[in-house]
């Protein structure tokens, strides 16, 4: 399909979307280099190579899985025009990603507790690395439950049905993308030393 095609709205939706899937590559490039500059610092004599993963960070992942999955059974309730259902998985989606915050800090917290910081005399170079990349992931989380209180807002205002979906799908896929990028991060994290 010739993208210059369609209607104004047409185009001005696939617009919106090409623009959220630049944001998406642009992220990927900088969590890819993030992740390389890990690689590459783990060869430090001063580098962790016995840290054990926080079970924090495990429960996290479980839960932003399931946010994932919700957001996904939303969409389908909408799709069938059943709002009520919608609402309920929406605010059940923002519910788990409050809950992946906060298993997030608990896992930071059970890492300052082995007397790791960010920085500082009691850090070191693998915790630093730890927090940088697990912290900017929390960020990318909060914007995306920014969109997410956006689209149920705009729900609760009946902006959405089966056939006017756009901000509502644009949400989704970064919410989306963000829960996959958290699942690449835990498993890089807990695997490469």
């Amino acid at each position: 399909m010739d993208l210059t095609e369609g209607t104004f709205e047409e185009k001005h939706n696939r617009a919106k979307k090409m623009m959220l899937w630049f944001g998406i590559i642009s992220l990927i490039m900088s969590f890819m280099g993030w992740t390389s500059a890990f690689i590459v610092s783990s060869s430090r004599e001063d580098w962790l190579t016995d840290f054990k993963l926080p079970d924090a960070f495990i429960v996290s992942t479980v839960l932003i899985i399931l946010s994932s999955i919700t957001f996904i059974l939303a969409k389908r309730a909408l799709k069938s025009d059943n709002r009520q259902l919608t609402t309920v998985l929406l605010l059940a989606t923002l519910a788990l990603g409050i809950a992946f915050i906060y298993n997030q800090f608990v896992g930071f917290q059970e890492i300052i507790d082995l007397g790791y910081n960010f920085t500082g005399p009691t850090s070191n170079v693998t915790m630093s690395y730890i927090y940088l990349i697990a912290m900017v992931h929390i960020l990318h989380v909060v914007a995306g439950m920014i969109c997410l209180l956006v689209v149920i807002y705009n729900h609760f205002k009946q902006k959405y049905n089966p056939t006017n979906m756009l901000g509502f799908e644009l949400a989704a896929t970064f919410w989306h993308f963000i829960d996959i990028l958290w699942i690449y991060l835990f498993l890089f994290l807990y695997f490469v030393r």
